[in-house]
Formats: C-alpha cells, structure tokens, sequence
C-alpha cells in the first residue's frame, strides 16, 4: 500500500470542493447497535495519534480514556461524531489480505521469480522502468533481489497485496511490506479481461485471474503486463506475529477492522461505517488506515481480511455493493453541508 495524503490536506480538500454529502443519525446505520464497539475503538486508537487535523486532536486523547465496554465505546463514537454519506451509493466494496508463500534468499531451481527492492534512483512521481521491462530483466543483477518465489503469478499478486511473509527455505519468516512503486499508473487485469472478451465483469476475480494466466502462460504473462505499474518491497523485521501488516499510516492494520480508501475522499484514521451487501454481508465500524493503487473514489473501499490462505480465499471473492458512511467531528460535519 501506498503512502498518502494527511487527513488534514484530505479534509480541507472535502471542505474546499461541492460534493454531495448526507448528514444521518447514528439510528439510520443498519446494525449500528450490534457491532463490537470495543474492537473498533481499538483500531481507531492504533493510529488516532497520528491524525494531524486540530479538530480531531481532542477526541484522540478523549479515545484514549473510554473504558473498554461495549457501551462506553459505542457512546464514545455517538457522542464524538456524526455519520456523513460522502458520495452517491451504491459503493463497491473490494477485500486483500497478507499472503504467506514459499521463498528463498537466492535463485533456485525452484525458486525463480525476483520481489525487488526499492532502487536507490528511484524517484517517487517519476516515471521507471515498466512492469515489462522489469520483468525482462532492466535492473537484475544489480543486488536488488529481495527474496525469489516459485511463480510468477504469486509475485504479481504481492505486489496487488502490498505486503506478505514469506517462508524461506532454511525455515525463516521474513516479512515485506510496500517500499514504492514505478511510477507508472495502475491498469485493472480484470477490466482487461473483459475488454479482451475472455471473460464478463461478473466471472472476474482474483482466483479466477491467477487460474487462467497459470492455465495460459504465453497469454496470461502478456495480460499481466498490461499493467505496467510494479511495486518494490522492503524488509519488516519490527513486526510481531500476531500483527498485522504496516498499511498506509505507518502502523499495523487490523483483520476486518482496516480498509484501504481514496485519501482524496476519506481522510486517514476516520472510523468508517461498513454496509458491505452481497453473499458474506457486513455491518461494522471500520477505520481508513490504507490505501491502494486501485482504490479510486467516495464510496469505495478495500476490506482487509487478515493473512493466509482462507483470508486470501475470502478477499478474492468480494466484488459487492453496498454503502459507505464517514464518521466525521460533528462540527465538521454540519460544516460540509454549510458550504454545499
């Protein structure tokens, strides 16, 4: 994941332009009441430090004191905020996870497929080598190889993940985390499917795209090039194994209580009510604490769902409609609509 905006540039801008937005009651939430409040102030507190908006600097170390019941934590969201629809619904709502693969520190027989370091000439916001291009060979053996994997799709798929553990050969975990990318924008493979006509919208997901290139490799390789960002990794030997990866503000995300948003719509480190529809609903209090090449937009948001394989089996699969509803300061609230 990338870094991002600070909530207050991410504010002001909300304030700054004429976007639709609803104030509600905490009532018009669907399942408000029946959420685990606790959780959810306990993910808001992981990072609620680090918001640098004035406003919200008072109810961080307010947060910080709420006693650890379901009601205090429920009445602390109720008393602080007031929930704001920015946007027009439906929104789409997307998951990831923290996959855990087979790696090792050198090429193999096994072993052939490179995750990279970040380039010391590397600048952020300038154009670089292209995924292709990389993947031909324009910057290894140069020392940059971080770890190797056993396929190549699986190295695409950390770098749509951002980050992972890797198991190496000698019995080692090392985990890796997003350190940059090239420069180049983000390219939907799936929306490329569907333009190719080897699929419709609804067949496309992250199993099904990992099925088909390793069922075609001549076509599936050049599929995945149509995408010609690519991501660089680094090494995170500061991590726990209980915890979860280093999203977008620096600390680690939580198992379905983090999502990765648009900065440009949903500030860092807000609380954001989740009604994700479709086959496995979901009523709960998220917080914005990632972000993602392809999270674009008001209502849209990327859920995580935790590290390995029945995670990663989770998230492939969510493709869901829904909506959206940002918990803002109250008096910033009542602002947005002041200024429609």
């Amino acid at each position: 994941m990338r870094a991002a905006l600070p909530l207050l540039a991410t504010v002001a801008a909300l304030m700054a332009a004429p976007l639709p937005a609803e104030v509600l009651d905490f009532e018009a939430l669907d399942g408000w009441r029946d959420d685990n409040h606790v959780e959810a102030l306990h993910s808001f507190l992981a990072t609620c430090d680090l918001i640098d908006a004035p406003d919200w600097q008072p109810i961080c170390k307010v947060a910080a004191d709420v006693p650890k019941d379901d009601a205090s934590a429920r009445s602390f969201f109720e008393l602080f905020f007031k929930p704001v629809v920015v946007g027009t619904p439906p929104a789409l709502f997307t998951g990831y996870f923290e996959p855990e693969l087979d790696g090792s520190p050198t090429r193999t027989g096994r072993f052939q497929y490179p995750i990279y370091r970040r380039p010391p000439e590397l600048q952020d916001g300038v154009a670089y080598h292209t995924r292709s291009a990389i993947e031909a060979g324009a910057i290894a053996g140069r020392g940059l190889e971080l770890a190797w994997l056993d396929d190549a799709v699986d190295v695409y798929f950390l770098q749509v993940q951002g980050s992972g553990r890797i198991r190496m050969t000698d019995g080692s975990v090392i985990r890796v985390g997003y350190a940059g990318k090239n420069g180049h924008a983000y390219r939907s493979v799936g929306q490329e499917m569907v333009r190719r006509g080897t699929h419709t919208l609804d067949q496309v997901s992250a199993p099904e795209i990992a099925n088909y290139v390793r069922s075609n490799p001549g076509a599936g390789q050049d599929l995945l090039d149509t995408n010609p960002s690519y991501v660089f990794f680094r090494k995170i030997g500061t991590l726990n194994p209980e915890d979860g990866p280093i999203g977008a503000m620096g600390r680690s995300i939580t198992t379905l209580r983090s999502i990765a948003i648009d900065p440009k719509f949903t500030p860092l480190g807000a609380p954001v009510w989740i009604e994700k529809d479709g086959k496995r609903p979901i009523r709960s209090l998220m917080v914005a604490q990632d972000t993602g090449g392809a999270i674009k937009g008001m209502q849209r948001a990327d859920i995580f769902y935790g590290t390995g394989k029945g995670a990663g089996d989770a998230a492939g699969t969510v493709k869901d409609g829904g909506r959206m509803v940002l918990l803002l300061p109250i008096d910033r609230a009542f602002a947005m609509l002041d200024d429609e």
